[in-house]
């Protein structure tokens, strides 16, 4: 049982890092990433030098052969094996669960107990974050090292703890897979989902199939910018590149030697169309589509016939024979029926297993190459799509598309892996700031992924068991080298391991955030590009009885931060501030965080408010917005802050997956206005669409129709539309706006036969 940490609750957990000597007695804060379930500090410390004696049996062999190599290694330390009063041993201990361990730093020794090597592997892990980040370059120049005595009791609370990978959009070689896996190891995660198969790119090699290397690797050219950019354009330049076999082996044993199991996406039936072009006869057409040289949804996806089972059975006996994992991802996501719809073969094949409809086949198709692997004694992943027209008897689903899918494969008794966009699509951006890289759209900062609960609200005790975990996953439409990859993966992925390994009565934020601070020294020892955005300061702007109020806040609170509202850059002689700014009329405010030194930490943060006569008043909306992208909520709509004129996923935008929209404002008192104007999103390509339909309407105290308008949308630049409606001098109390959601997005286009999204801005009002 894991001890409740007492002295952690009080406050005074200390560790010693960065190299301590026995005079160090200055407490220094916890730096230890995922945060322990229990500690208890003890006096007195225990000293690392040659002198120390290293005990493990054979059974122990990868956890201390991996901490022996990471002192040697990291310093001029040589652990010994002859009998010394200090001495680190690893010892069994077959109560403590399976994952779990017992950290025990006392003055004569450190004894790590557990009852497997995954576990005290895991003790390894946390026994490196005491030792100073100079290990982790290989840079450290003292013959010893100074623990603070103390014990750790520690165990995950799930059994799943991912972090997924593309290399189908863009390739990244083998060195960059090891340094991805050693990053996982140091955060205690145990799989690797490796996303090998794409439209744009098959990226493992297959003896069998030769053309998956020669023709399916290799795309004639790469899209230039967002997919939303029109026309597209592109860059002339053959890219691509695959794993060899051997490749391949040398990165599952890699991974192994850590712990991490490796699980292998070979997608079906849809995200296909790169194997497509090397074997046409794959597709319901036989015509050639061509490697896809941008992003979205393809609608040629394998067609279920026999020689397209018979080629993937191939495939899989040699994927299967390079990776021992329990799980092979089979995809199952984004497969268009257009091709099915109008396929001879297919239908037959609907009418002969007496089947409803393309869903039905879909289903057909998964539960067959289910079935196949099952007979080869492995089980499958797939995207909640699988759960379309039934799912497969034995399937565990990665529930990506929000919760929905998770809570319905739970209560059917299916295990599930939680992958929602909202807290765990890495690919989004993490800062509103606009100098952050290109990516593929929507907001999902740091402190999002912190609080994110993996067990989904509507599921009782029972049917939460089976919920395996989560993982984050990196799309890399928008990635094109390692350091934009590991610039979007953390820290982000290192919140997730906190969420996915500490218990929520151990977790707290802003002790997370302090945490943090001091693990990206060790980062950039690694020489990981991290996205720091600590120090980025978040404004928040309030109404109540008292007025309009703006508040300013950074992630470290440690720090002071600066501002002006003459349109100057901020510096130390600018205001500093300490309250919320009482807002009364137009603001332009511009600030930044400060170290002790003077020196600026952050970026500039810059927002201009403009007060208009809804702004704090009562608004009422017909429906919520999406949880993922609920902004500012509805009082975002008349905050006087308007939305980024390039993304739609930030505090102020507010989306509506295929509902229609009654918005509702009250001035408060009758009030004469003049123009009502706001704008929304149009990236079809996001399957995001501007309204068609929209009526305006104006009303007196007694809620009786002024006037009325149906009102039609001007273009308002890139991917955004506007809407003025002009009533002159009108004396009113309400503003009543009717708007209809474009509906289900059509053949032909991304996102075909889902519903559309909606996004609006800030309500103006003149």
């Amino acid at each position: 049982m894991i001890r409740c940490n007492v002295l952690k609750l009080l406050g005074v957990i200390v560790f010693c890092v960065f190299g301590c000597t026995k005079n160090a007695d200055q407490p220094l804060d916890s730096v230890i990433i995922p945060n322990p379930q229990a500690q208890i500090i003890q006096l007195g410390y225990f000293t690392i030098s040659s002198n120390t004696q290293l005990i493990a049996d054979e059974y122990f062999k990868l956890s201390s052969s991996f901490l022996k190599n990471f002192i040697e290694n990291g310093s001029s330390i040589r652990l010994n094996k002859d009998k010394s009063e200090s001495k680190i041993s690893f010892q069994f201990d077959s109560t403590i669960e399976k994952e779990g361990y017992h950290l025990k730093i006392s003055e004569n020794d450190i004894i790590i107990s557990a009852q497997t090597d995954i576990g005290a592997f895991y003790a390894v892990q946390t026994l490196r974050q005491l030792l100073p980040p100079a290990f982790e370059s290989q840079t450290f120049e003292d013959n010893q090292i100074h623990l603070q005595a103390q014990e750790i009791e520690d165990a995950p609370q799930f059994v799943y703890r991912g972090m997924h990978l593309d290399v189908g959009r863009h390739f990244f070689p083998v060195a960059f897979i090891k340094k991805y896996i050693d990053m996982l190891a140091l955060l205690k995660m145990n799989t690797f989902h490796w996303h090998l198969t794409e439209d744009q790119g098959w990226r493992i090699e297959i003896k069998k199939y030769p053309k998956l290397q020669e023709v399916a690797a290799w795309r004639d050219e790469t899209l230039i910018g967002h997919y939303n950019d029109m026309p597209h354009q592109f860059d002339g330049k053959r890219y691509g590149g695959y794993y060899t076999q051997e490749e391949v082996k040398e990165i599952v044993a890699y991974a192994s030697a850590r712990h991490i199991t490796v699980i292998p996406e070979i997608e079906m039936p849809g995200h296909s169309q790169a194997a497509i072009a090397a074997y046409p006869n794959l597709g319901c057409t036989g015509e050639n589509p061509g490697v896809a040289k941008f992003w979205g949804v393809f609608e040629d996806i394998y067609c279920p016939k026999e020689e397209t089972f018979a080629f993937l059975e191939d495939i899989l006996d040699e994927v299967l024979e390079l990776f021992p994992s329990e799980y092979i991802h089979i995809g199952g996501d984004e497969a268009p029926k257009t091709r099915w719809e109008n396929c001879e073969s297919c239908q037959a094949l609907i009418k002969k297993e007496g089947l409803k409809d393309e869903h039905e086949l879909q289903s057909y198709f998964i539960t067959r190459m289910e079935k196949y692997l099952n007979s080869k004694g492995r089980q499958i992943i797939g995207w909640d799509e699988i759960l379309e027209g039934g799912l497969a008897p034995n399937a565990t689903v990665m529930s990506w598309r929000g919760v929905e899918g998770a809570v319905a494969a739970a209560k059917q008794g299916h295990k599930v892996i939680m992958t929602p966009t909202s807290h765990c699509y890495f690919d989004y951006y993490q800062s509103e700031n606009d100098t952050e890289p290109l990516a593929i759209g929507g907001f999902l900062p740091l402190e999002k992924v912190y609080h994110f609960n993996p067990i989904p609200e509507g599921l009782t005790a029972e049917e939460s068991q089976f919920v395996l975990g989560a993982q984050g996953n990196l799309w890399t439409e928008y990635m094109r080298d390692e350091k934009q990859v590991e610039y979007m993966a953390f820290p982000r992925a290192i919140a997730l391991s906190e969420v996915l390994w500490t218990s929520e009565e151990h977790r707290n934020y802003e002790d997370f955030v302090k945490r943090l601070e001091h693990f990206q020294k060790r980062m950039d020892m690694l020489n990981v590009n991290v996205a720091n955005h600590l120090y980025e300061i978040k404004g928040t702007i309030q109404s109540n009885e008292n007025g309009i109020f703006f508040q300013l806040k950074s992630e470290s609170n440690s720090n002071p931060i600066f501002y002006t509202t003459d349109g100057s850059e901020p510096n130390l002689k600018s205001y500093k501030y300490e309250k919320a700014l009482s807002v009364s009329e137009d603001l332009l405010i511009k600030a930044a965080v400060f170290d002790e030194n003077g020196k600026q930490i952050s970026s500039i943060f810059e927002e201009t408010i403009e007060i208009h006569k809804a702004v704090g008043k009562k608004i009422e909306l017909s429906v919520e917005p999406s949880k993922v992208y609920s902004g500012s909520g509805a009082a975002g709509l008349i905050n006087g802050i308007q939305g980024s004129d390039k993304r739609y996923g930030d505090k102020e935008w507010l989306g509506f997956w295929g509902d229609d929209l009654e918005i509702l404002i009250d001035l408060g008192t009758t009030t004469q206005i003049n123009k009502i104007s706001t704008r929304f999103y149009d990236a079809i390509g996001q399957w995001i669409y501007a309204p068609s339909i929209i009526e305006v309407a104006v009303l007196d105290s007694e809620r009786n129709n002024l006037t009325k308008n149906n009102a039609t949308l001007d273009d308002g630049g890139k991917n955004l539309k506007n809407l003025e409606v002009r009533v002159e001098n009108l004396d009113a109390r309400y503003i009543h706006i009717n708007i209809k959601n474009y509906g289900v997005i059509p053949d032909g286009a991304q996102g075909a036969g889902h519903k559309a999204w909606l996004f609006v801005d800030e309500i103006v009002v003149e």
